[in-house]
């Protein structure tokens, strides 16, 4: 029953994938939590590199099936990706280490403090007004405007500190690049869109560490399929579920008004904060 649990779950993977760039792993972090609570303080670890494993995969497949139109927005983000790449690569090593408690509430206070800025600091749900250029009519009042600005590339100094943070908590990469992007200029369809290689490239070494990391005890090997940190059993299911609908949903993106999708972001950053000490 657990691994069909896990698989529906995947679906949702799946939709954040697409919908909101979280590649999977922030979803998956309660998520593998609650699924592998007999491994008691060592969940919460196995639950990090599970969910890196899972947005590797997500975030790889998701970004090959993205226009290269949008992707262009990344050109000359070298620097930025081998910043991610090493600070996720610290950021993994020291979670192989981190007690379980803290971890878990550092995780909520996170996403917790992160809501708290997306709703209070302009920029998330409420562009910065475009500067009007003299003689030309204002637009009416209801018509929806366009992002403030021209986007911005982000600064390449951001990589180590986001990477190092996404791959420590298990957050994946978008909680942190998704609202810069918004900020500097980015729809959110763009912003959820680019977040995918920003994911990958904090992944992937992050993957890498977790399957190399210390074994856990035998017995708790044997319940979980462990490699290393990773709980295969757990991540196939997940990917099972969320592979299909990234697709789908890639191939057929819904219709979602700019504000209504930011919002949408926020909300589900909230659920995710409740369920986080639900989880066991």
């Amino acid at each position: 029953m657990d691994v069909v649990a896990l698989a529906g779950i995947g679906l949702l993977t799946g939709m954040t994938t697409v919908l909101f760039g979280f590649g999977g792993g922030f979803v998956a972090v309660p998520v593998v939590v609650w699924a592998d609570a007999a491994l008691g303080a060592d969940a919460m670890r196995v639950a990090t590199a599970t969910s890196a494993l899972v947005m590797v995969v997500n975030a790889g497949f998701a970004t090959a099936v993205t226009p290269w139109r949008v992707l262009r927005a990344l050109r000359g983000s070298g620097r930025l990706l081998l910043l991610l790449a090493a600070g996720a690569s610290a950021g993994a090593a020291a979670a192989g280490f981190a007690p379980a408690g803290p971890a878990r509430w550092a995780f909520v206070a996170y996403v917790a403090l992160t809501i708290v800025d997306l709703l209070l600091r302009p920029g998330f749900l409420r562009p910065r007004a475009r500067e009007a250029v003299p003689g030309t009519p204002r637009p009416p009042a209801r018509t929806p405007r366009p992002p403030a600005r021209t986007p911005r590339p982000l600064p390449a100094l951001l990589g180590a500190p986001v990477g190092a943070v996404a791959a420590f908590l298990g957050v994946g990469g978008s909680v942190l690049t998704v609202p810069a992007m918004r900020r500097a200029g980015h729809t959110m369809r763009v912003a959820t869109a680019l977040a995918n290689p920003l994911t990958l490239a904090i992944a992937l070494p992050a993957t890498a560490v977790a399957l190399c990391g210390a074994a856990l005890p035998a017995a708790a090997d044997a319940h979980a399929h462990l490699v290393g940190l990773v709980d295969l059993r757990a991540a196939s299911a997940l990917l099972l579920g969320a592979l299909p609908v990234i697709a789908v949903l890639r191939r057929r993106p819904p219709r979602i008004s700019d504000r209504t999708h930011a919002w949408a972001y926020i909300g589900l950053l909230a659920m995710v904060t409740v369920a986080m000490p639900l989880a066991g």
